[in-house]
């Protein structure tokens, strides 16, 4: 056979397995398969940016929006789904081009003109518009996501109602940054993620708009509206503050916001390692029946502040589990136990109480036959995701931990946990293999006694 025909049939079968390995397009998963939400998230492509446009009238409690999000394809798309929740779709565009689109309850299957290659950018842009309503039911205990307030909403998303309000990759895995615009009457302030880049009034309205330039789960994005008194200005260690208090809320039982959040952040950055966001800040809305605060990315959302621990409560959010967020909603503990321990550093700071004896007040107050002993705390189960345990055995679990590995170790693993998973997700695992590598002991003993075991363990 000649040297030019052994070529041609080389070219031929390097094209032939080439062409083999190319999966054809199909349709991506419609939820990212988390097993508390099996439906909440999106396969088939990776979220990159989200762009809002929202107009929300708070006397009809009418949202008319436009998201626009940018993604990457991880596979060959022939369609995709997006969350969405209650609120009716205009119309739907994939790279500037009409799509035709379905709903299956609560997603939204979008079928481009033509494939989406993986590793492409694309575009797709969902017009939209309603009254979204609050979700409720035993998850959270309470009304929870678009919450219509006497001037306005409180907007609280966790764990999965971001897409009652915009079209998403609702689930904390598929991060991404934010441009979002707000109109609302004039008169009313529109705070969200991030830092203001502009506001302006026209006609009857007050336009604004915020940035959130550092990835951001889903749960984590707020468009709280309403009247508010906004106090600005820079922590002592050069952090920018922006603090907006409901004046029925402006004496906050005595708390002074402003001040116990830049002080907090200030200290956080300390223990846990710089500040991982453009700004720190606080939303304090008028809205008794949500009876629960949430850690609002830059800017956690509190219904009332009732003392100041709620507040470092909720600013250690910032690194544990908005920089650093959960891979899947079983490792919530990463979340809730690390800011429940925060307030127990917070108050050995303070020279109020040791963690240790908070951590010992914690133990005692629960009696081994007592219910709050039978959560397996890295796995807690979706309806009981944020009951006691998870928080207060959490907590427990760390100070067992500190104990263990001694105070140099532990102060060491804190900021390097975060600075390893910074603006991204991890795990149980994840946590557990770093500790033994920071601490060189083996430590799968201490936490499958405190997070894996039902019962209440001996000291």
């Amino acid at each position: 056979m000649s040297t030019v025909r052994l070529t041609a049939v080389a070219t031929a079968l390097t094209s032939f397995f080439a062409l083999a390995a190319v999966s054809p397009p199909a349709p991506g998963a419609s939820g990212v398969g988390d097993p508390y939400f099996p439906n909440l998230g999106n396969g088939g492509f990776d979220a990159l940016h989200y762009d809002l446009d929202l107009g929300y009238t708070p006397s009809s409690g009418r949202l008319d929006g436009r998201t626009t999000l940018t993604a990457r394809a991880t596979q060959n798309l022939s369609s995709f789904d997006l969350d969405l929740q209650q609120l009716k779709v205009e119309g739907v565009t994939v790279n500037g081009s009409p799509a035709p689109w379905v709903r299956d309850g609560d997603e939204l299957r979008v079928t481009p003109r033509s494939p989406l290659p993986k590793g492409r950018r694309f575009t797709v842009s969902v017009a939209y518009g309603g009254a979204p309503h609050p979700l409720s039911g035993p998850i959270v205990g309470s009304d929870y996501g678009w919450m219509k307030t006497p001037d306005g909403v409180f907007v609280a998303g966790e764990p999965n109602a971001a897409s009652t309000w915009f079209p998403s990759s609702d689930h904390p895995s598929d991060k991404a940054t934010y441009d979002i615009r707000i109109r609302a009457p004039k008169g009313l302030t529109a705070v969200s993620n991030g830092r203001l880049v502009s506001t302006y009034d026209k006609g009857g309205s007050t336009y604004t708009r915020w940035r959130e330039s550092r990835p951001m789960a889903t749960y984590l994005a707020t468009a709280t509206i309403g009247k508010f008194d906004v106090r600005t200005g820079r922590t002592p260690g050069g952090i920018p503050v922006y603090v907006a208090i409901d004046p029925v809320l402006k004496n906050s039982n005595g708390v002074d916001v402003y001040a116990v959040t830049a002080a907090a952040t200030d200290y956080w950055s300390k223990v846990f390692g710089p500040y991982p966001f453009e700004e720190t800040g606080a939303i304090v809305d008028d809205m008794p029946e949500a009876g629960f605060s949430l850690e609002v990315q830059t800017k956690p959302l509190y219904s009332a502040v009732r003392n100041e621990t709620t507040i470092v409560h909720e600013l250690a959010h910032q690194w544990f589990g908005d920089s650093v967020s959960v891979a899947r909603w079983k490792d919530i503990w990463l979340n809730e136990g690390f800011a429940t321990y925060a307030q127990w550093l917070w108050a050995e700071h303070q020279g109020t109480r040791s963690a240790h004896d908070s951590f010992l007040a914690a133990y005692n107050a629960q009696p081994a036959d007592s219910p709050f002993w039978r959560t397996k705390v890295a796995d807690p189960r979706r309806d009981t995701m944020f009951t006691p345990p998870v928080y207060q055995r959490g907590a427990m679990t760390l100070q067992m931990l500190r104990e263990r590995i001694g105070d140099t170790a532990f102060f060491t693993l804190l900021p390097a946990w975060v600075k390893l998973h910074r603006y991204g997700n991890a795990d149980t695992a994840d946590f557990v293999r770093l500790a033994e590598h920071v601490s060189g002991q083996r430590l799968d003993g201490l936490f499958h006694t405190w997070l894996f075991t039902e019962g209440k363990p001996a000291l």
